[in-house]
């Protein structure tokens, strides 16, 4: 039977009841963290917890529950008590209709709010997804290997409510290409006339290098003969890996003059198959995982954004890659901690001379590009595993914490492996912040973590050359990397780390951590402290830099991720100006703050 009329096995009423409210606690904590909505406190219990209700924007329909507010005012929440009233009368949970119901508080215009509820659906269908075919426990995950924990995630981005949206994708290419579905499959490869196609690589390499690795010399001459037989000549032309699903929605129709004029020439599939990773659009090889991750164009609506390629940023990339190796990868300290980058290498893009007059940030514009970044096995020595640094958020179905359960078998106590996490994550994003004025974007899903006996002891960064900041006009800066440095004030420089660290994981790490482990919450937040206090220790020469950007200072301001995807679900950031375009709502404790005294900071 064609699988496209197939009943799909994960949408049955039991599951998607489960992923719809398991969804409305998610939207209600992170609504209610950026103060979107307000939920009123009804009855105090015991350790923190109380009763709350929250009214919507229809008349008589409330939501009813119990939650705990933790540090940076996080918002845990009893999912088995989320209750819908309407008037006196209980009514299912429908993750779609709370967002109607919220719309004037939500403030999503009207114009986008049928695009942010199809993401909303796109979320569930993956909750559901993920829900009916996923069956490995966090003690499963425990000792399983990089790819496994790599498919086996389930949350997507810890603050967004919508966040697995993937929008272009039919029923059958979600179960083709999503990384949780972890099909492998052969990518595309296009030849690029050069008049439209530019190739860049370190010093180190070559193209002939490249292809020789990622094609071999037997694909090569494929290709070449396909061009041969066309009456073209291969030194014409450069190759460019595709991603198959861009190939057959976007560049076979808009690229479709190009192709007719022989300046966009189908070559084939590559021998190697590869496997999408939780970014989607980044492609780990299965078939020889020593070769370079293919990061490429996938023009699908997800979290926000058109996942396009600016090939005019791609002929920088290499540049800036060996700049920032040079900056970092010579520093004592760094090596000490064994902080390391993955290089993007190489890249390809290709212009479309029939939209580029229209804007070159324009996403048609980003529709055919690619990069070729490091792998981490190469990182490695034996005895380590690799891990994504998102499974320290992952609970599975039946409520176990994987990072739970692997501290746990690491026989260390929460205080050490805390530490040790630390050690090997915070502390060298410390160090690129006062030393260099630097900073990453350092999610979970842009983190590797090196483990040895279940314990983190190195950091492999990810996506450095589009989500690298510098705030430090005084580096000398070569070639393109001077687009890297942003001007703004000392207060939006720290918060970089208050919200991209602070707010935007460990809030999660903490909780999870009480939740689900019993751990005190000081204890995380102490460990926090006393990694910031030991670093400042350990270099007397930042005196000043210590001075000047205060962690332990009490409070900062609320960076608000929903509210950027609420006002603009399609392009949430300008890109040109990504700072000024953050939104901001009130001010949140720091968690660290009370420890000054303790420490003498």
């Amino acid at each position: 039977m064609d699988t496209l009329r197939k009943q799909p096995g994960h949408l049955k009423a039991a599951i998607w009841e489960r992923v719809n409210r398991a969804h409305i606690r998610k939207a209600i904590s992170e609504f209610a963290h950026e103060l979107i909505i307000r939920p009123i406190p009804v009855q105090a219990l015991s350790d923190g917890w109380a009763k709350y209700t929250m009214p919507t924007d229809k008349p008589g329909v409330t939501y009813r529950f119990r939650a705990a507010r933790r540090a940076l005012d996080h918002w845990h929440i009893d999912v088995r008590s989320i209750k819908k009233l309407d008037g006196k009368t209980k009514q299912p949970l429908d993750a779609l209709v709370f967002i109607v119901e919220l719309k004037e508080t939500l403030g999503i215009p009207d114009e986008m709010l049928p695009t942010y509820m199809e993401e909303i659906t796109g979320t569930l269908n993956s909750l559901a997804y993920k829900e009916y075919y996923h069956n490995l426990s966090s003690g499963d995950l425990v000792t399983a290997d990089f790819q496994t924990i790599e498919h086996a995630m389930k949350e997507g981005h810890p603050c967004f409510v919508a966040n697995n949206g993937r929008l272009g994708f039919s029923a059958e290419e979600y179960k083709k290409y999503a990384p949780e579905a972890d099909q492998p499959f052969r990518i595309t490869w296009i030849a690029g006339h050069k008049s439209r196609a530019q190739f860049a690589c370190i010093e180190q390499l070559n193209y002939r290098e490249v292809l020789g690795q990622e094609l071999g010399p037997k694909k090569i001459l494929e290709f070449e003969n396909t061009l041969r037989s066309r009456g073209l000549d291969p030194q014409d032309f450069i190759f460019i890996p595709v991603h198959p699903w861009q190939w057959n929605n976007k560049i076979s129709h808009a690229f479709s003059p190009d192709i007719a004029n022989e300046n966009i020439v189908f070559l084939g599939e590559s021998s190697s198959r590869y496997s999408a990773q939780q970014s989607i659009r980044t492609l780990y090889n299965q078939s020889d995982p020593a070769k370079f991750y293919v990061k490429t164009s996938l023009s699908i609506l997800n979290m926000g954004f058109m996942r396009g390629l600016s090939p005019y940023y791609m002929q920088s990339t290499p540049g800036i890659t060996t700049w920032i190796n040079e900056l970092l990868q010579g520093d004592e300290y760094l090596n000490k901690v064994g902080f390391e980058m993955l290089s993007e290498v190489a890249t390809v893009g290709y212009r479309n001379l029939y939209y580029e007059p229209l804007g070159k940030t324009k996403a048609h514009n980003k529709m055919l590009s690619a990069l070729w970044r490091e792998s981490p096995l190469t990182k490695i020595t034996e005895g380590q595993q690799l891990m994504t640094m998102a499974a320290l958020l992952h609970v599975d179905s039946p409520g176990k914490a994987l990072m739970i359960e692997m501290i746990r078998a690491s026989g260390l106590t929460f205080r050490d492996w805390i530490r040790s996490y630390l050690n090997c994550y915070l502390r060298p994003l410390l160090h690129c912040f006062y030393k260099y004025e630097l900073v990453f974007m350092p999610h979970g899903e842009n983190l590797i973590l090196v483990m040895e006996g279940h314990i983190p002891v190195k950091a492999i960064m990810k996506d450095i050359t589009e989500e690298v900041i510098i705030f430090n006009d005084r580096i000398e800066f070569s070639g393109d990397a001077r687009r890297l440095y942003k001007e703004t004030s000392d207060e939006m420089k720290l918060s970089y780390i208050f919200t991209d660290i602070f707010d935007g994981f460990f809030r999660f790490v903490s909780n999870i951590l009480v939740e689900y482990g019993g751990c005190p919450e000081s204890l995380f937040w102490e460990q926090v402290a006393h990694c910031i206090h030991h670093y400042r220790e350990e270099h007397p020469e930042l005196a000043a830099q210590f001075k000047r950007y205060d962690f332990f200072k009490e409070e900062f301001g609320r960076c608000c991720l929903n509210r950027l995807q609420l006002q603009n679900t399609k392009e949430m950031l300008n890109l040109a100006d990504p700072i000024a375009s953050l939104q901001w709502a009130g001010i949140l404790k720091n968690p660290i703050g009370e420890f000054r005294e303790k420490l003498k900071v």
